[in-house]
């Protein structure tokens, strides 16, 4: 299931900023899970502490827009 979803907003005639066509958002993984299956594999305790999750399928990575060390 693809994370990234587009929002195309409104551009009126009238707005003083230059207009964005299309807004892009993540929608986290835990949105795709109705309940937690049973025996999902997991990271090592070490691993788990680095990405913030303990099961790889609810591993989301931050991908910054402003360019790396940002």
């Amino acid at each position: 299931m693809k994370q990234t979803r587009e929002w195309y907003p409104f551009i009126g005639p009238f707005d003083p900023c230059p207009p964005i066509y299309v807004k892009t958002y993540v929608v986290p993984p835990n949105q795709f899970f109705p309940y937690q299956p049973m025996n999902l594999p997991q990271f090592s305790l070490a691993e788990a502490l680095k990405r913030g999750t303990l099961w790889p399928a609810l591993f989301s990575p931050y991908e910054s827009k402003c360019g790396k060390g940002e």
